[in-house]
């Protein structure tokens, strides 16, 4: 292999010749002058062949590159004449490693349709390269955050016995002599066993629901963080959550920008998103909702629209507490003060993109915890483990669970969340 450098470390060496290994993602030229657009994923660099410094006949050669052509360049890194910042290649000679011959993603417009069904190949355009940088950046703040902050990981299981988010959302597939096992909803059950363990942990990865749902807040897989913490109550919770959202967000400001800037994001939308964040009730939001002329009766979950005309009110994240019991989760502690409540929290992000955290104090009483198990028709055999995290040394906890690729959307600007992940799985797609 040719020793080589990478577009990202071009500012290190200016003024040597290097060879850069990548691809062709664009190419223009004249009699006297050409250009290659050469991208090696760390970044994208103009390489610069002249009629006069191009060596071993490539500037005659130069027609033979074609859009995705992989190849070698050599030539001298150069500071561009007017970008401050930027860099250039002077280039003097290239390798043809492969030629591309007909790619199909040209740079016309192409339809979303025909772009998803040629995913492995669009992860190459300059858009969805933005938005899985700053995915993988939000990655490394949500790792940081917890590990930070005294956190331990737990890998929770993807194939369970029972469901965490209502049987009506399940994947199920035979298992063994056993018989019906289901991809995991969720990693909060298990966080629970381990926060009674560790005091603090979070679970991180890939969760599934059978939702059929064509919305473009809905994927059937998706990639969830869940932290759980012994001896805290909601406003613990809401703390949490709102700390770690300010803090991820800063990250991204702090080293997206030129991802951010390819995707056209408002940045000053991204910079209201300071402490502390508005907290309203259900029941409030219930009372903002009418005001606005919005027909709408208590009991009911809050819809796309519903939770948008809440949002606008607000620049930054609001929170919404005190959910009915019966629109919600069976773990979810009912309030003392009022059963027909349950003590959890919805963080709203602004701008329409809805619910990117939602959370709650767990219920830590055995026989009101069997009550809601049996009020849901759940299999009380099935969690009898999960029973014993009450049994033995049951203390108040809270926990809650943030959707990745919402956040991915939601600080990226985009329209549907099927860009925030690399290979998207919805109702009607299963390829790539």
């Amino acid at each position: 292999m040719k020793d080589r450098v990478e577009v990202r470390s071009l500012k290190d060496h200016v003024g040597e010749e290097v060879t850069l290994g990548g691809w062709c993602y664009n190419s223009r030229g004249s009699k006297n002058v050409k250009f290659l657009q050469l991208r090696d994923g760390s970044g994208t660099v103009q390489c610069v062949f002249g009629g006069n410094s191009a060596q071993n006949n490539a500037f005659e050669r130069f027609d033979e590159i074609t859009q995705e052509t992989s190849l070698y360049v050599t030539g001298v890194v150069v500071k561009h004449p007017k970008k401050e910042g930027v860099y250039e290649i002077d280039a003097r000679d290239f390798e043809i490693i492969q030629v591309a011959v007909d790619y199909p993603i040209t740079p016309k417009e192409h339809g979303i349709d025909f772009l998803f069904d040629r995913r492995h190949l669009h992860l190459r355009s300059s858009r969805p390269h933005a938005i899985i940088r700053v995915r993988h950046r939000i990655i490394k703040a949500i790792r940081d955050y917890f590990d930070s902050h005294g956190f331990t990981l737990l890998d929770s299981p993807i194939l369970t016995a029972n469901a965490g988010e209502g049987t009506s959302t399940l994947f199920a597939t035979d298992y063994f002599d056993l018989g019906k096992a289901f991809l995991a909803q969720t990693g909060q059950l298990y966080g629970e066993a381990g926060a009674m363990a560790f005091g603090k942990v979070y679970t991180f990865g890939p969760t599934f629901r059978a939702e059929k749902s064509k919305t473009r807040r809905h994927l059937t897989e998706f990639w969830m963080v869940e932290p759980e913490v012994a001896f805290m109550d909601l406003d613990g919770d809401m703390n949490l959550a709102e700390d770690f959202i300010c803090y991820v967000v800063e990250c991204i400001l702090a080293d997206c920008r030129e991802d951010l800037a390819t995707l056209e994001r408002d940045i000053a939308k991204l910079e209201s998103v300071r402490k502390p964040f508005p907290r309203v009730t259900y029941t409030e939001a219930v009372e903002i909702l009418r005001r606005k002329g919005r027909e709408f009766e208590w009991g009911d979950d809050f819809g796309a629209p519903d939770e948008t005309m809440v949002s606008e009110d607000f620049d930054r994240p609001v929170i919404i507490t005190h959910y009915p019991t019966v629109i919600k989760a069976f773990y979810m502690k009912r309030d003392p003060d009022n059963p027909k409540v349950v003590k959890a929290m919805d963080v709203i992000a602004p701008e329409g993109y809805g619910e990117i955290i939602g959370g709650s104090q767990r219920e830590d009483d055995i026989d009101l915890l069997r009550e809601r198990i049996e009020h849901e028709k759940l299999p009380m055999e099935v969690f009898e483990w999960y029973l014993d995290l009450r049994r033995y040394g049951s203390v108040p906890h809270a926990g809650f669970g943030m959707g990745l690729e919402r956040m991915v959307a939601w600080l990226c600007g985009l329209e549907h969340i099927r860009e925030a992940i690399p290979f998207p799985r919805t109702l009607a797609r299963l390829t790539p």
